[in-house]
């Protein structure tokens, strides 16, 4: 992690941490755009987030069905950023 973390530019960090937050963006698509994985994206996010606010996150991204998925009961959302398609 620590290699693929220093090469994002502040622009990408800001761009994952936005997807982190979105209810209906898995962690697996963070993954494909920008190669960190689930445990990489709550590091990522421990180290440039306010104590409280990834508290905050962490709480609301546990076990939420639409944050990974194989859990989710289909493939493809119903709402899908317009930045996630040209990735």
């Amino acid at each position: 992690m620590a290699s693929k973390k220093h090469a994002l530019t502040p622009d990408e960090i800001s761009r994952v941490i936005e997807m982190a937050w979105e209810d209906r963006t898995p962690f697996e698509a963070i993954e494909a755009s920008y190669g960190l994985s689930e445990p990489d994206v709550i590091e990522l996010m421990r180290h440039e987030m306010k104590l409280s606010s990834f508290k905050m996150w962490r709480e609301r991204v546990s076990g939420r069905k639409t944050k990974h998925v194989q859990r989710r009961g289909y493939r493809f959302g119903r709402h899908v950023c317009p930045t996630q398609r040209s990735r």
